[in-house]
Order: C-alpha cells, then structure tokens, then sequence
C-alpha cells in the first residue's frame, strides 16, 4: 500500500517550493489543457507559509506517453489515489475551470472517505447544476484552437506552432470532451467552506452563475468578482493570493487550514 501510494503521489502531484513546518496544505486543479506548472507563479509567492501542491493530469508533459483521461470522475479518481489516506493533515482545494469540476467530485470523495476539504476555492466555472450542451470535443481541430484562443489561456505562438499543436491537442480534446460530457451525480452535498471567484467579463460564465456553487455545500459560502475573463487570475494574481491567504488564516488551525 505505501508503496502504491508513493508512486501515485510523485505520478500526479508537484511540489515546487519548500514549505514551513506545520504550513497549511493547498491543492490546486489545472484547467482544461493546462498542467501543474501554470501554478509555479502561485506556488513561489504562497512558500513557505503554505505547502502548495498542483496536480499533474495525464497526457501532457512529463506524463505525455500516457493517454489522458476521458472524464472528470477519472481525474478525480486518479487524484485521490495519489493522496495518502494515512496522512490526517486537512487539505484545500482550488481548481480552476476544468479543475474546479475536478474538484468538486475530489471533495465528495474525501468527504465520503471522512476526509472533507478544510477549504474549496473554485474558480472560472459555473456551478454543477448549471448544465449547457457543448459540443466543441466533437469538432475538428481547427474549432478546438479557435476554442481556447477565445479564452486567452495559451500562449498565441504556442497556437501556431504545429509540433507543439500535435503534442497538446490529444490531452486538450480529451480534457474538453470530459468536461463537455461531465453531469453531476446526486449525492450530498459539501459540509465545507466553499469560496467562488470568477472575472466580470468571463465568456463561459457569469457572476450569477458562479454564483450556484452556493448549492453545493452546507458550510459558508462567499463569491468574489474580479476584473477579467476566463484567465482573470493571471491579471489578478496578487488579489488571489490575498484572497487564499487570507481565507486559510481565516479557518486557522481549529478548522484544518494549518497540520
């Protein structure tokens, strides 16, 4: 078991940092196509004070000769399997977009296996009970790059670059079939606090749809508008950041945002 359990952890979780004994544990999801190292910026202003984590999804960088998962239970899975159930440190969880999806079906896990999140911070999506049909998986290959140029996550020359195209489409159709095709189970809902943020000019969702992640969990819930779209956080990097800060300081140890 230990062993299984080493080798899951190093397969799907990153740490780039050194983290302070006893600092609060955060786990942060990637977005369709994205990978644990667009938290490096994150990870680097949070250290020491917070043990910052970030999820590697298969398929893509150091993990390309796999092939990438086709749902966002899979995903969910997959993570939970590379967390120790040995290991009693309370745990945060901020997933963007796709990983806010991630997330939320990781936070139902744990709290199911009696291990619920100290903390979720979901970001860029709207709730799970908001459903829309979307189709963009199904497409050719031009209508995915036209896809996620419109949201301004990936780097243009990256867009125009054939074989950096060829290494990133297959896990990026699979990411956005996943997430396309994603409906929400019935189960209970969260006993955590839940902590929505999403840019005021976001095309894929609107304030009053973040909104609706208030359905999601019994605990306190706040929502947070910023300037931006779907990659607000890029912009708003530092006001983020004071909001994670802020929020773990908030719960303190009594409520597992420090081990």
């Amino acid at each position: 078991m230990a062993d299984r359990s080493s080798a899951e952890h190093r397969l799907w979780l990153r740490s780039f940092h050194q983290a302070a004994p006893g600092a609060p544990r955060l786990l942060f999801l990637p977005h369709a196509g994205g990978s644990a190292s667009f938290y490096v910026p994150f990870s680097k202003a949070l250290s020491p004070a917070v043990d910052v984590l970030s999820v590697q999804y298969p398929g893509r960088q150091d993990r390309l000769a796999e092939p990438p998962a086709t749902s966002v239970q899979e995903l969910a899975r997959g993570v939970l399997r590379a967390l120790d159930e040995r290991d009693d440190t309370p745990l945060a969880l901020f997933g963007h977009s796709m990983g806010a999806m991630v997330g939320h079906e990781l936070a139902r896990l744990l709290q199911d296996a009696g291990r619920p999140p100290a903390v979720f911070f979901v970001s860029g999506r709207r709730g799970p009970s908001v459903e829309r049909a979307e189709d963009v998986h199904q497409g050719g290959d031009a209508r995915l790059i036209e896809e996620v140029a419109k949201l301004d996550g990936t780097h243009e020359a990256l867009l125009q670059d054939e074989d950096i195209l060829r290494m990133i489409l297959p896990a990026l159709r699979a990411d956005y079939r996943a997430v396309e095709t994603y409906r929400r189970t019935p189960g209970p809902r969260l006993d955590c606090p839940l902590v929505a943020l999403t840019g005021d000019a976001d095309p894929r969702v609107t304030p009053e749809e973040a909104r609706t992640w208030s359905e999601e969990t019994d605990g306190p819930f706040e929502l947070h508008v910023y300037p931006g779209g779907h990659f607000y956080l890029r912009e708003q990097q530092q006001a983020v950041l004071s909001r994670i800060e802020s929020t773990l300081r908030r719960l303190g140890p009594g409520t597992g945002a420090a081990a």
